[in-house]
């Protein structure tokens, strides 16, 4: 590999400053560099190596949200996300890459400043194309690419290989052309290339692509022409940003006029982007929608979008400097604003489409879906809200995706998003009303109940004003969960009770489910077990109409909580286990931790102490993860008191303290693979009496490899980030010396027999 030199020098750095900058013109390595490091230093950081990737990110307000995105921390506090991510790196050893900070330098640097402040041993590894310019900042100037020196003796062809310039154009050269090597014949045209680029390396793989259509020799020829002209004749190397300016000049007019407009065009696009955006965006004047499918295949060809592979669907993602590029060519061509606005109502209208399918079998897609274009969704709502004439639309564009902040890592950032739309839209209309009430949730869910209630004072009055009966309905039901919150618990039934029969004659199965979940949650608590068990039974009859799976699984927590109080444990067992099994699969952690909340009581009714207690240290990392212990569910608590003091009676302080902190210390995954299999993860697993290189979850991930699972639907299956599976995998091979993956499935394959042979379970169990 390369880059030994450097990557030597950056850990030789992270080791003396807790906050090193690497820098250098676009395209130079800087992430790829940065990546590497972060990766062989792993094992220095136990609490992880993180990625925060900000390119993407254009409202500086939204910094620190987008890091604790990145660190996958769900936090349902209403706190600033600053102070949830200082929180939560105060006493942790860990590593952070800030990468493309140029655009955020200001705010980057106050951000890690105060990050490095409160957590002291935390380290911070940025990439930027200047310096931070924080105190205790260590910075490096990422070289290009090395190439023999000019003036000395002639290398071996072997040498030259060994150049990193060189190493990087004949490996993809040998991609795009099948049996290309590095000979005698095209050593110099080769090494001219190299140096026309200047080393550097986002250039060198644009350049190479040409090779689908030229030789190395025209290639040269024709790097050799551009530069001329752009130098009157000189032949003197250019400036490194104007080298690779006019690599990506020369790239634009290769394409064809069509080709052009729509690399223009996709510019507008956060993140990625699937093709039917594609279409809805890009398409109209100079491009019918027809071609846009054949276009993209083309601008995919040349390397200007990169096809991403999903579970479902293929998307498309392009370099953040080729976006650059494109948006000043929207911009020179006077269309920005207009492709701003047609993205800004394709998200718009995404988010109305998902709500309106929130409730039948394409939910589980339709989250997913949402989580994958959360940048997207993100710049849309900006452009609402500041928009001459579209802040209505951000009001309910920003109510539509009610779901959307509850099941992923974006509450906080959704509760922002209402109260940011609310102070701007005042007018008492429909719109205001419905996310008055779709705001109280969020806030309901943070503990937050005084605002919430606020809000649901207005909305109600709003309703009841303009005769809004689905308003009312909502309103009544969101000032229950208030009430059962503050105690009130037979005021919470009543309201509990209207909601059931609004939502009834509005015919919203939504919000009847809803209603009858929490009215069930509340008989239950009262001991009314026959209306509890009734009332749940009819909200799974109302999921099981429409193929809907998320209420559901929250039904059957509250079936479970019930038959649980009832005695029968191994059915509530069966019950919390079915909805946690749900819960985990969309990745849902409030969902999860009441399900475990529940697993443990039933441990402890059980006599099942070691188990109850390691379930109780798992749920305190949980919840303290989540911000707002028992968020939304705070009539609960006291079953979650009893259960800990009753399992403290039997074990003791020092038997409950060990098991309590064995729970802590498991994963969020291997937390819920404990809940769902009775069985505690090892620090190593053994195959026909031999230990096995990887760990428990290593294995499993192995298993998935074998099965010809890719990273993403890996890191879907497990519920955990995708970065976080290729660090997996990249371990896997480098414990087992593997370089292939196809290599990983040939060893599961022989320890499966081996474990057959001898009797064991092979490693990692069933998958």
């Amino acid at each position: 590999m390369g880059r030994r030199h450097e990557a030597a020098e950056v850990k030789e750095m992270l080791s003396a400053s807790r906050l090193v900058t690497l820098t250098g013109v676009g395209g130079v390595g800087k992430t790829r560099l940065a990546l590497r490091v972060a990766d062989e230093a792993r094992r220095a950081f136990p609490d992880g190596v993180w990625l925060a990737e900000l390119a993407e990110l254009d409202n500086p307000a939204l910094l620190a949200q987008g890091v604790t995105e990145a660190l996958e921390i769900r936090d349902h506090s209403p706190r600033p996300a600053l102070d949830v991510l200082v929180d939560h790196l105060r006493d942790r050893q860990a590593l952070i890459v800030l990468d493309n900070c140029e655009h955020l330098l200001e705010e980057c640097a106050r951000l890690a400043d105060r990050l490095l402040r409160a957590a002291p041993r935390l380290r911070l590894l940025a990439t930027s194309r200047q310096a931070l310019g924080t105190a205790g900042e260590q910075s490096l100037a990422v070289p290009t690419l090395g190439l023999p020196d000019p003036e000395g003796p002639r290398p071996t062809l072997a040498a030259l290989a060994r150049c990193d310039a060189i190493r990087l154009f004949t490996e993809r050269a040998a991609a795009i052309v099948p049996g290309f090597e590095l000979t005698e014949d095209n050593r110099e045209s080769v090494e001219l290339i190299c140096r026309r680029l200047d080393g550097i390396p986002l250039g060198i793989e644009i350049a190479v692509v040409r090779l689908r259509a030229l030789s190395v020799q025209q290639l040269l020829d024709r790097l050799d022409d551009r530069f001329r002209l752009l130098t009157t004749g000189s032949r003197t190397v250019l400036p490194r940003h104007q080298t690779l300016r006019a690599l990506i000049d020369w790239s634009y007019e290769l394409c064809s006029e069509r080709e052009r407009l729509l690399w223009a065009r996709v510019s507008v696009f956060a993140g990625s982007l699937d093709l039917d955006a594609a279409e809805a965006v890009c398409s109209d004047e100079g491009i019918d929608r027809e071609e846009i499918l054949d276009l993209v295949t083309e601008l995919v060809d040349k390397s200007v979008l990169l096809r991403e592979e999903h579970r479902t669907t293929v998307r498309y993602r392009m370099l953040d400097t080729l976006r650059s590029y494109g948006r000043e060519r929207l911009a020179a061509a006077g269309e920005e604003a207009v492709r701003l606005g047609r993205h800004r109502d394709y998200y718009r209208g995404l988010a109305a489409d998902a709500r309106a399918a929130l409730f039948g079998p394409a939910q589980v897609q339709w989250f997913a879906r949402l989580q994958l274009e959360h940048a997207n969704l993100r710049t849309a709502l900006e452009g609402c809200l500041t928009g001459p004439g579209q802040i209505g639309h951000g009001l309910e564009m920003a109510a539509d995706l009610l779901y959307h902040w509850i099941t992923s890592y974006y509450l906080g950032e959704g509760r922002r998003w209402l109260d940011q739309a609310l102070e701007l839209c005042t007018e008492p209309t429909g719109a205001r009303a419905r996310a008055l009430w779709t705001d109280s949730w969020l806030a309901v869910i943070q503990s937050d109940t005084d605002t919430a209630a606020a809000m649901l004072e207005e909305s109600r009055s709003i309703g009841t004003r303009l005769g809004l009966d689905p308003v009312l309905a909502y309103t009544a039901l969101y000032s229950g969960m208030v009430a059962m919150y503050r105690g009130e618990t037979r005021s919470a039934i009543a309201l509990y009770e209207e909601a059931v029969t609004r939502h009834r004659a509005t015919g919203d199965p939504v919000g009847l489910a809803l209603a009858l979940i929490r009215l069930s949650l509340a008989h239950s608590f009262i001991g009314d077990s026959p209306r509890a068990i009734a009332l749940g039974e009819e909200s799974l009859a109302v999921c099981d109409a429409y193929g809907e799976g998320w209420h559901r699984a929250y039904t059957m927590m509250a079936l479970g909580l019930d038959v649980w109080r009832q005695g029968d444990t191994a059915r509530a067992a069966a019950l919390e286990k079915d909805s946690l099994t749900f819960n985990r699969s969309l990745d849902d952690p409030l969902g999860v931790a009441v399900n475990l909340e529940v697993l443990a009581w039933i441990a402890a009714t059980d006599r099942d102490h070691t188990r109850a207690a390691r379930l109780l240290g798992a749920l305190r990392t949980i919840w303290h993860a989540i911000g707002a212990a028992h968020s939304g569910y705070g009539h609960l608590v006291h079953y979650h008191d009893e259960c800990e003091a009753t399992v403290r009676r039997a074990l003791g302080k020092p038997a409950f303290n060990v098991a309590s902190k064995s729970g802590a210390r498991l994963s969020y995954a291997e937390a819920l693979v404990y809940a769902l299999e009775d069985e505690m993860p090892s620090e190593e697993t053994a195959v026909g009496g031999r230990p096995s290189p990887l760990t428990p979850r290593e294995s499993e991930i192995a298993q998935l490899v074998a099965q010809g699972l890719s990273n993403r639907e890996i890191a879907s299956s497990l519920v955990i980030a995708q970065r976080t599976a290729e660090g997996h995998i990249e371990h896997i091979l480098s414990k087992l010396g593997f370089t292939s993956r196809a290599q990983v499935a040939v060893w599961v394959a022989e320890q499966h027999r081996t474990a057959e042979a001898d009797g064991a379970h092979p490693p990692g169990g069933t998958v």
